[in-house]
């Protein structure tokens, strides 16, 4: 009886053994997959690039086409419906030779400047984190951009909850999201137009609505009306707008310093600031992409460090958005290889 006890238990180990050790291979095969897709999608979600400048090719497209003047997308661009509406532009739906479009057209006159400096950035900014501008016409005030149908990424926990994309609602795709937020900012914060800052950032809101959901489940930064060029070196500082900004998601700098004393807001007093307004609320957007899914836990623990940096009361104490970057990237990978993900299965 003894014996037949021990020859069983012998026997079983292996097999468990050899379970666990298919278990894990086979975990370390998905998430390979879902590296190698992150890396597919990212050539798909760039086939823009190769196109010279003044042109641009969407993801059906075969050839690069020039950027379209008044009179194409006077005669071809035809409106569907209105999708977004703000202070500075109505968006609608569009349709140019079959492919969907935005079209953007100027809502009041009151802020043509900032209309105009939004196109301005669109032109000087195109690449890969970047909405692909299709055409303009500033006859009319009118701008073509390419259609991205899942909307801004405010939506990204209604879009994830269709049954459709559920399969994506994971910690890797999350984590890679915020990895595209932060590269954004590092591009903005180095880009061929100078270091730009992210002014329409008041609230955590507003923010998401600056940069589209690709089909792809990748970001790009959209709404560049409010961008400003700023450049220590220069004294070439910013004031986001003319009014005092309140609220804990703004960055200390940002906060009307003379408050406590009692004294009104005046705009000709408020010291400017940089660059380093965007860096203060990486923590926040990355709290709302990681959202509520099994691992979002250990992505937060992970980065609590480079977070706690990111809260500097001083701004000069905060990384740039590159170190913050190549933190993201360093978890993500660890995470994978640590297989962080079977935890949450078994």
């Amino acid at each position: 009886m003894g014996r037949s006890r021990s020859s069983s238990m012998s026997h079983g180990f292996p097999a468990v053994g050899v379970c666990l050790a298919a278990l894990l291979l086979s975990n370390a095969l998905l998430y390979l997959y879902l590296e190698s897709l992150y890396q597919t999608d990212e050539q798909l979600l760039f086939s823009h690039v190769g196109c010279g400048p003044r042109h641009f090719k969407m993801v059906t497209m075969k050839n690069c086409t020039p950027w379209l003047p008044c009179s194409q997308i006077h005669a071809e661009v035809r409106k569907l419906k209105l999708i977004g509406q703000g202070a500075v532009k109505k968006v609608y739906l569009s349709e140019w030779r079959g492919q969907k479009v935005a079209l953007s057209q100027l809502a009041s006159l009151d802020y043509r400047e900032d209309f105009l400096h939004g196109l301005s950035m669109l032109q000087a900014l195109q690449g890969p984190q970047v909405v692909q501008l299709v055409g303009f016409c500033l006859e009319d005030h009118t701008q073509v951009t390419e259609h991205h149908p899942l909307g801004p990424l405010l939506n990204l926990d209604a879009v994830l909850a269709q049954e459709q994309h559920q399969q994506h609602n994971k910690w890797q795709m999350r984590l890679m999201l915020a990895i595209d937020y932060v590269s954004i900012l590092h591009y903005l914060h180095n880009s061929p137009a100078g270091r730009r800052v992210m002014c329409d950032s008041s609230s955590l809101e507003k923010t998401l609505s600056q940069f589209l959901l690709t089909s792809n489940f990748h970001l790009v930064v959209n709404d560049l009306d409010a961008l400003p060029e700023v450049d220590p070196s220069r004294g070439l500082l910013v004031k986001c707008g003319h009014r005092e900004l309140t609220g804990d998601f703004i960055a200390p700098e940002q906060l009307w310093p003379f408050k406590t004393n009692g004294k009104p807001f005046s705009d000709h007093l408020m010291p400017q600031y940089d660059e380093r307004t965007d860096i203060w609320k990486i923590p926040d957007v990355t709290w709302f992409l990681m959202g509520r899914v099994p691992g979002g836990d250990v992505v937060h623990f992970h980065l609590f460090q480079i977070h706690e940096e990111c809260k500097k009361e001083d701004p000069k104490l905060r990384p740039s958005a590159l170190d913050v970057l190549k933190v993201y990237k360093s978890v993500y990978s660890s995470m994978v290889r640590d297989n962080a993900g079977l935890r949450d299965m078994l």
